[in-house]
């Protein structure tokens, strides 16, 4: 006895001498007062100066430039030199010009375009004869002398056109394409060939090609594949020739800008040429006629079209002899191609026009002149917004570094050991967040720290008792005042069942803690687990006086669960429903299926005992916890049945729940994920 006395004193004197040496390695590791702050270089303070000046240096030289650049633009533009705008203008009213014979009913056109692009737009006669102008003024100012371009669609300003489609460039004999004059198909015939052109992309999307529907200037629907390799098609079933035959007005035109040609041509001396659709020359190719996607004016051999699938029209181009391929041939036969286009188009897009773009009150903006003066003014204001960024960096780095130096010093006391306390919360910005966090953390450590003191406080307590009673039953055996018969070994016995029992319950917390917690589940029926469970306890509520049964006669329903494990939950409910039930109280055990309908299995454990008081109920599953302090193990149990009761619920994926009436009883549900009702 006195051994174990002296050898738990000696444990006792280890921790002690192990405790200051472990403050003393803290307190070793404590910064000197001098280190306690950081050099202002290696401080968040000093990065986010460094950062905030060099970003505030950057903005300011980058803010000039932009500045100088801009206002230089502008001027620029106002002096119409920003070709880029101008490109559009001139665009717009090109296509205007392509569509429509004449230049009646522009004005609203140029209106429009001056309102968008603040500039004033006037278009007049090669003989300066106004047709529209967009002065608001009563009296105009007079136009420059020059013109900005000059809209002719059969004649394309390569520059500005090139611009305004975005660098595409424009067709090599410099007609805009959006000319098509006679190849404008009629409404019948464009709805026509996109019904023909719709099928044809469904058939193609079947075979797994992707492709769209492009319509033309002259309203030809064309079939365009997705990606960079058209001729994916000639391996399909889908027929793309048909798209391909030109209409009769289509031919019309086409044999008129032959005939045209071949006079040109003749009046050279040379022989007649066969224009195809796409205004090559040579063989056959294919049909594509201006308007749907004219090519340039080039020999071309492409391979033969397939024979289309409409009937041939009837007006027919004569045959006519191809010349003989020579690069002589082939620039005369363009050049006279591109001026029988320009003859046939002429009476369907409108006459040449003079473009004038300028400002509207015909004034420009002054120049701007890097002098000294200026350059001062620069360096004023650049070094103006320095010192506001730096000033606004230092005050907004102070408040930050501020709550972060208090969270710091806090986090240290704790780690020393020092009794955790709050820090004040500046906000609900990023900071003030992390402040209430480190708040809630260092309460839930204060919290856990309590709870460990208790806990092994609660152990040793629940340890003491069986072991005193052992040591001296023990001691009295060894001193000759107690002999070692049956009822001593069975008192000896006793004690230690109750030590092996607060170990085991000990056990399966710890296992519950750690998640190790072993479960074997398997199909169970509910009510044929309270029987046994009944079964097991009916000894001992029979000797206390209180009837135990199991409520309900027909099979309850069906859960999947380790059958031991959920025995000894319900047993521990029952045990405690026993202790605290009176003789002549009842303890009732059921099993139902939830209401809510989602498969849910509710076991219940009902008694007519004394009851919780209502401040004690939320304390019940607390590891060693008792409604009556002064209760022992033998008397009030030890304090984790209901802890364990809710650790194997819960590894069960259930819960359970407990209310109660003083005076009155109280009732535990566990509720536990079923498998549907068993068969009967």
């Amino acid at each position: 006895m006195r051994g174990g006395n002296d050898g738990a004193a000696g444990r006792g004197t280890d921790r002690d001498g192990e405790g200051p040496g472990r403050r003393g390695r803290r307190d070793g590791r404590r910064e000197p007062p001098g280190r306690a702050r950081l050099p202002l270089r290696r401080s968040l303070l000093g990065r986010l100066l460094a950062v905030s000046a060099l970003v505030a240096a950057c903005s300011v030289a980058a803010t000039a430039w932009i500045a100088v650049q801009t206002t230089s633009g502008a001027i620029k533009q106002e002096q119409g030199q920003n070709l880029t705008a101008d490109a559009r203008i001139y665009d717009t009213l090109l296509d205007y010009a392509a569509r429509n014979p004449t230049w009646d009913g522009v004005g609203a056109t140029v209106r429009e375009l001056a309102r968008e692009s603040g500039r004033r737009i006037a278009l007049t006669t090669q003989g300066r004869q106004p047709l529209a102008d967009s002065a608001t003024a009563e009296t105009a100012p007079a136009l420059p002398p020059q013109a900005s371009a000059v809209v002719d669609p059969l004649s394309v300003d390569t520059v500005l056109a090139a611009r305004g489609t975005d660098g595409q460039g424009t067709a090599a004999d410099r007609i805009d394409p959006r000319a098509v004059g006679p190849f404008r198909l009629s409404s019948g015939d464009s709805k026509a060939l996109r019904r023909t052109a719709d099928s044809k992309v469904e058939c193609l999307n079947r075979a797994g090609i992707a492709s769209d529907v492009v319509v033309g200037p002259s309203g030809r629907p064309r079939v365009q594949i997705v990606g960079n390799d058209p001729e994916r098609a000639l391996g399909t079933r889908c027929d793309l020739a048909a798209l391909d035959t030109p209409t009769r007005s289509e031919q019309k035109a086409l044999d008129a800008l032959t005939g045209l040609a071949d006079a040109c041509l003749k009046r050279q001396g040379r022989e007649g040429v066969r224009l195809n659709g796409d205004l090559s020359w040579g063989d056959p190719a294919s049909s594509v006629v201006p308007g749907g996607e004219a090519g340039p004016l080039v020999p071309r051999v492409p391979l033969p079209a397939p024979a289309p699938s409409d009937a041939p029209v009837e007006d027919a181009a004569p045959s006519v002899v191809t010349p003989e391929r020579t690069g002589e041939n082939d620039r005369a036969i363009a050049s006279c191609v591109s001026a029988a286009r320009g003859e046939q188009l002429s009476s369907y897009v409108s006459s040449p026009a003079l473009l004038f773009i300028g400002d509207e009150g015909g004034a420009t903006l002054p120049g701007f002149d890097l002098s000294p003066a200026n350059t001062a003014r620069i360096a004023g204001a650049a070094a103006l917004v320095l010192a506001l960024t730096v000033g606004a960096s230092v005050f907004a780095g102070a408040r930050l570094v501020r709550p972060l130096h208090a969270l710091t010093g806090a986090a240290q006391r704790m780690r020393d050991g020092e009794q955790p306390e709050s820090v004040p919360v500046s906000g609900d910005d990023e900071v003030g967040r992390l402040a209430a966090a480190f708040n809630d953390m260092s309460a839930h450590r204060a919290r856990l720290e309590e709870q460990r003191k208790a806990m092994v406080s609660d152990v040793a307590h629940e340890l003491r008792t069986p072991l005193s009673n052992i040591r001296g039953w023990l001691e009295a055996a060894q001193d000759g005042l107690a002999d070692p018969d049956p009822a001593f070994v069975s008192s000896l016995l006793e004690e230690a069942v109750l030590l092996q029992h607060i170990i085991d319950d000990l056990q399966d917390l710890a296992a519950a803690d750690a998640g190790v917690l072993r479960l074997h589940p398997e199909p169970v029926e509910a009510r044929e687990l309270l029987s046994q469970v009944a079964a097991a306890h009916q000894a001992r509520a029979e000797n206390a006086g209180v009837t135990l049964a199991v409520a309900g006669t027909a099979p309850g329903p069906a859960l999947r669960a380790d059958p031991v494990r959920l025995r000894q939950a319900v047993g521990n409910l029952v045990s405690n429903a026993v202790r605290h039930t009176p003789e002549g109280g009842r303890v009732t055990l059921r099993a139902y299926a939830a209401e809510e309908g989602d498969g849910a299995v509710l076991v219940e454990v009902a008694d007519t005992g004394s009851g919780i008081p209502s401040e004690d109920l939320p304390h019940v599953f607390d590891r060693f916890w008792r409604a009556e302090k002064s209760r022992s193990r033998r008397t009030g149990g030890s304090g984790l049945g209901l802890a364990i009761v809710r650790k194997l619920v819960e590894a069960h994926g259930g819960t359970v729940d407990a209310a109660s009436v003083e005076g009155e009883g109280s009732t535990f549900v566990l509720r536990l994920p079923g498998t549907g009702p068993s068969g009967p």
